[in-house]
């Protein structure tokens, strides 16, 4: 798995490509991690690049939308796959964030 940022209004933007499961979730968990250590507390998490996720990916997102809100801020997806989308449906995740076609509209959606 590869993340990176980007800044987009007043959101920062982690592009993750590849899987997220039990072997990289921790990755993507400090990412997160080192966003709101940062200060940043409007994040976007583009998953465009991502083809699979597991329970462990799902904790990771639940976790960090969690911490962001008790901040004030929130977590937007965008650009989920069909694949990850059905997981995400599966597990009541779509009634609970926001998601969003693309990293723009994800960031242009937390008003600024």
């Amino acid at each position: 798995m590869e993340i990176r940022t980007r800044n987009l209004a007043d959101a920062v933007v982690l592009e993750i490509a590849g899987s997220v499961d039990g072997l990289t979730a921790e990755t993507l968990q400090g990412a997160f991690a080192d966003q709101l250590q940062s200060g940043h507390t409007m994040l976007v998490a583009d998953l465009g690049g991502v083809d699979y996720t597991s329970s462990a990916g799902l904790r990771v997102l639940l976790a960090a939308m969690k911490d962001l809100r008790q901040r004030g801020g929130d977590l937007r997806l965008a650009a989920v796959q069909p694949g990850v989308m059905r997981v995400l449906e599966l597990s009541g995740f779509t009634s609970i964030l926001k998601i969003l076609p693309d990293a723009e509209a994800a960031a242009a959606s937390f008003g600024g």
